[in-house]
């Protein structure tokens, strides 16, 4: 049985390296160059903190899931609290390790306007498969960000020391975002493939009787279809579209009830069940949000 380790507290990464007492209870930065990893092969990581992870020119892997990720272009990954990470291959000897890792608490942030903004940082629910790449000048960006953080930690705590400190994470995700969205046009051809991809198993669905006996689909479901996470596939078809996942699946069922009400006289009722709903008032008012108008009134209007 694969080995699980749960760090509760900033204390307890600082354990699981053997590192000394750590400068702050909710925010920590480790230089990974600096550190010996104490973990068995295979072993499982959960935490209550949030960790951003920047490695490369390291020979073990991290596995997310039931993903695989190589540091060894250099990458950076964003990982929620709660999540399982598990390490895989050998441990690693300092000298081949190279980056760093911010690590901090949701409590840190808690009652600051940061943490409203989490929500909008969807690359903490990607998949490690999808972490971002960096160009040089986009590493050194997010190491000044590091190093402030770094600068801080070291000083006295005061009255200042947690709006800067939680403004220069905020800063750091910032980039994230801003890098992210680079990242998603410099692949906008795999990216239009997705899309596709995306739109065939939609048109697909919404043409066929499968729809009715596998129920509406979900986000997650195309998600699983296209190897990717539901928050990737969600933003990459905001960037290369402007409609999220969501959106696509409700465009692609709005088109295929409009079909048949013009051309067939089921009921609005029998639609609805065709297209995999369970309840058809519920379809009855998406088709009103979606068209201003009910599905008897597009019907008898057309």
């Amino acid at each position: 049985m694969k080995p699980i380790i749960h760090l509760s507290t900033i204390s307890d990464l600082y354990r699981l390296f053997g590192l000394g007492p750590n400068h702050h209870p909710l925010v920590a930065v480790l230089d990974f160059s600096k550190v010996s990893e104490h973990v068995e092969k295979h072993t499982r990581i959960s935490t209550d903190f949030y960790l951003i992870m920047f490695k490369n020119y390291c020979k073990n892997t991290i596995k997310y899931g039931r993903k695989n990720i190589d540091f060894h272009d250099g990458s950076l990954i964003c990982i929620a609290p709660n999540q399982m990470i598990e390490m895989d291959d050998e441990v690693e000897s300092t000298e081949n390790m190279m980056g760093w890792g911010l690590f901090f608490q949701p409590d840190l942030i808690r009652a600051t306007s940061l943490n409203e903004k989490m929500k909008d940082y969807s690359f903490f629910s990607y998949e490690i498969s999808e972490s971002l790449h960096l160009s040089d000048k986009e590493k050194n960006i997010l190491y000044e960000c590091v190093q402030q953080i770094r600068t801080e930690l070291q000083e006295n705590i005061d009255v200042h020391s947690q709006n800067i400190i939680v403004s220069t994470i905020e800063l750091l995700l910032n980039f994230c975002s801003r890098f992210y969205g680079r990242q998603m046009i410099t692949r906008s051809n795999t990216n239009k493939t997705i899309v596709s991809q995306v739109e065939g198993i939609l048109h697909q669905l919404f043409t066929s009787d499968e729809i009715s006996e596998k129920g509406f689909p979900t986000v997650k479901y195309l998600a699983e279809k296209v190897n990717l996470s539901a928050s990737y596939l969600s933003d990459l078809l905001k960037k290369e579209t402007g409609k999220n996942a969501q959106e696509h699946i409700h465009y692609f069922l709005i088109e295929a009830a409009k079909n048949i009400l013009i051309n067939s006289d089921k009921t609005v009722n029998e639609i609805a069940y065709n297209l995999g709903f369970e309840y058809p008032q519920y379809f009855n008012k998406l088709f009103k949000q979606k068209t201003g108008q009910t599905p008897l009134e597009f019907r008898n209007l057309s």
